[in-house]
């Protein structure tokens, strides 16, 4: 077996060190910290539960493709959506 010499590897902590010195990929990513931070809390939230995105789904009356769809940053949810996501995790929705 080939073996991979991994010393040339970046690891993301320093990529995104290299990267955010570059200003407009730095604004990028600030207009988007909110939107990860929100998504990271969803996932931990229903994670800490030991649910699936299936059980989740259940509990919201949603499909699992719509959890999928939240978790992934691919959808532009309503506050009633997210409220609802949020009570079903014994959660509140909290604007900071």
């Amino acid at each position: 077996m080939k073996k991979i010499d991994t010393s040339k590897f970046t690891t993301y902590e320093e990529f995104l060190a290299e990267a955010l010195l570059d200003p407009e990929f730095k604004k990028e990513y600030d207009a988007l910290e909110a939107e990860y931070a929100l998504i990271d809390s969803l996932i931990s939230a229903r994670l800490a539960k030991k649910m699936t995105q299936s059980e989740l789904a259940r509990r919201v009356g949603m499909k699992q493709a719509a959890i999928a769809r939240l978790e992934g940053g691919d959808s532009n949810p309503r506050y009633s959506t997210l409220a609802k996501v949020a009570k079903a995790l014994d959660k509140n929705v909290v604007l900071a």
